[in-house]
Formats: structure tokens, sequence, C-alpha cells
């Protein structure tokens, strides 16, 4: 349930509704926006009499919410989230760039990835310490090492490091890491949502393989409702029947997000095909449809990359593409703004 509050609306009216709902049982996520405040029930709300609280005069309208997420639910938040990171931001009219290796394999070929990456125009670097290989004989990340050898890059390049946890035991490990990721294969590992939800840094959840945007949304809820509401959501591709790509990318998921939540929207065109050559095609689609950032992987080598070379750019590829990929940025929103 949703109470939409006139302009300016009697303090002390306001205090007692809240002290009402909260005594009934009731949560309340409150949003700030221009034109008016919104009061965001969560809990059974089902015993509560919405012709009693239209009647008050501080209340414009009450509406039920039909949708199971809250927190991450436009109409309880309909301005945009805007995630401050370091010295850099995910939403708000901004186009994050993260780029960098899938997997990190050594210091020396991260910090000059990292490098690469940031005169070329990215914000933020990605890089897989822990890699959840679907063979349990692929190579599965460096580890603790791994994270150490990304932190060296970001103390070299000032850029904030992406990185994924793959299991509960790993948290302790991800105190100084910028951006926690939540994998495909976790997206609905529900223990772990939870956890995260404690952590004080932004969390970004990756769709799952077969997930409905509901199902997304809702492991979303699940950091959110723990407190933590600094999510970003990826899409990074969904199975589908077609086996020419590895993934199917669901550009869709730009604008119905939008339109289902306040949430940024990162799209990875790397994971979505699984080929190099399609990147630069998807990231422009994703700009042009409005994305929030691109999460893109970048190698030196990647014919002797120990993980998803056949998918990664060479930084002197990247480089035009990242400049090409800003300057679309800038058309796309001269359109929107009507300039």
């Amino acid at each position: 349930m949703i109470v939409i509050l006139k302009q300016n609306p009697n303090r002390e009216q306001l205090e007692s509704l809240i002290s009402w709902l909260q005594e009934k049982g009731v949560s309340i996520h409150t949003s700030i926006g221009e034109a008016h405040t919104i009061l965001g029930l969560v809990g059974d709300t089902s015993k509560l009499d919405i012709d009693l609280i239209a009647a008050l005069d501080i209340v414009e309208d009450v509406k039920r919410v039909q949708e199971p997420y809250k927190n991450a639910n436009r109409k309880f938040h309909p301005e945009d989230t805007v995630i401050p990171v370091r010295d850099t931001q995910i939403g708000g009219g901004t186009l994050t760039i993260m780029a960098g290796p899938c997997s990190v394999e050594s210091e020396e070929q991260v910090v000059a990835i990292a490098k690469a990456v940031k005169a070329s125009g990215a914000t933020m670097l990605r890089g897989g310490a822990f890699k959840p290989g679907t063979s349990p004989y692929s190579f599965q990340g460096l580890g603790e090492k791994g994270l150490e050898y990304l932190k060296v890059a970001r103390e070299e390049t000032g850029l904030p490091i992406v990185t994924e946890v793959m299991d509960l035991s790993q948290l302790p490990l991800f105190k100084d890491v910028d951006v926690i990721q939540i994998g495909a294969r976790n997206m609905q590992n529900f223990d772990l949502l939870k956890a995260a939800g404690h952590q004080d840094k932004p969390v970004m959840i990756k769709r799952g393989m077969s997930a409905t945007y509901e199902e997304w949304l809702m492991s979303a809820e699940y950091v959110m409702a723990s407190g933590n509401e600094n999510v970003i959501l990826c899409e990074r591709g969904i199975r589908t029947f077609e086996s020419y790509t590895r993934n199917t990318l669901d550009i869709a998921a730009i604008p119905v997000l939008r339109q289902l939540t306040h949430l940024p929207v990162i799209i990875d065109p790397s994971h979505a095909t699984g080929k190099y050559w399609l990147v630069e095609t998807l990231s422009r689609a994703a700009v042009a449809a409005g994305t929030d950032g691109l999460q893109i992987e970048v190698h030196n080598d990647p014919a002797h990359a120990l993980c998803d070379g056949p998918q990664s750019l060479k930084p002197d590829v990247f480089d035009p593409l990242a400049r090409k990929l800003l300057k679309l940025h800038a058309f796309v929103r001269g359109l929107d703004e009507g300039d």
C-alpha cells in the first residue's frame, strides 16, 4: 500500500499518522519527491481501512500495491535511485562503464588493464577473484589473492572495483570492495542476499539465466528488506532456445525495469552472447535504450585468457568503443531533454 501525501503536510498530523501505522505493525518507507511525499507501507496492510486513511487532511490518495516487491517498486519510490561509489555514481543520468578482465590472473595483468580502460573512459574496474565455473575443472579464480590484486589496481588508477562474491563465508573478505556482485547462479541464494543486505556498500544483482522480472526484483527486495537500499540490477542475457549465442540479451529489460523499479540498470553485453564481435552492437543498443551503464570484459590477451577469452575485447578495441558509447549517451540524453 502507498499513501500519497499532499504538499507540505502538517508535521503533527504526519507524525500521528506514522505512529498509528507503526502501531498496526506496518513498517514505513518514506520517499520525498519534488511534488509529493509517499509513504510506502510494508507488511500486512489487509486490515487497514483505506477510506479512513484517505479521509485525513494531509492525504491526497491511497493505493494498494499488488506486486510482491515493495522497496524496489517505483510506486513506493518514484524518483530514480542514484548510487554514489567513491568519486563516481551509478544512475542519475551518467553512463557507468565497468570494464576489466573476467578473471584476475596476475597483479601485472589487472593493473595494466585498469590503466588502459580508465584512459578510454571507464569509471569502474570489474574483475573476478572467485569464479563460478560450470565445470569443476575450469579456472576457479585466484580467490583472496585476486582481491588484493584488484585493490592494487584501484590504488594505481582510482577506479572503484566491482567483483563477485560466491558464498557467505567469503563476505568478510569483501569489506574493502566498492560494489559486491551477486552472480546469476546466486540470484536466488536467499541467505547470501540477506547477508548482502547487511553490508554498507552497493550490491549488484545479475539476473538469473531463467529468471522473470518479478523473481529478479524479489531478489533485490531481499537485499533491501535487510537494510541495504543501494541495489543495482544487471541484465546479462537469459537462456532461450537459441544456441548460436551463449545467452540472449533482453534489451526490453531496460524500459520494463524503468517502469517497474527505481533501481539502476546495467547491461552486460559480454556474457550475453559470448562473442566479442557482438559486444559493440549490443552496447550501442543498450545505450540507445537508456541503460545506466555497461559491464564489458577487456583482456590484454584474449586468446590465452584463463576464462571467457572469446567474449573479451582487447584494450585497443575497447578504446574507440568506449568513446563512441559516451558520445552516443550524450546524444540520447540530448534527445530526451529536447535539445
